[in-house]
């Protein structure tokens, strides 16, 4: 498998101070919007606790990308994955 063919796989996020954190967020996850296939978010999970989960398409590099861009961010948490395959594109 070669790093840069794109395959499904997902991010999700933990943000623990909304307040503070949803707009950097949103700018990271805007700039990466070409990654991104689909979002969805539960404001106020748990207090000032929210949680975005995102269905992406992207090679491993821009993964990566992306989630050390959200992980350096003081107060998110991030988890990610990808299929092990690209599967087949007719």
């Amino acid at each position: 498998m070669n790093n840069s063919e794109k395959r499904l796989g997902f991010v999700g996020i933990i943000i623990d101070d909304r307040e503070k954190c949803s707009g950097v967020v949103n700018n990271v996850l805007s700039e990466h919007a070409d990654l991104i296939l689909a979002r969805t978010g539960l404001p106020n999970a748990k207090g000032n606790t929210s949680v975005i989960t995102l269905v992406i398409d992207a090679t491993t590099d821009e993964l990566g990308v992306l989630t050390g861009k959200l992980g350096r961010i003081a107060g998110i948490s991030v988890k990610s994955g990808l299929a092990k395959q690209t599967g087949s594109r007719s």
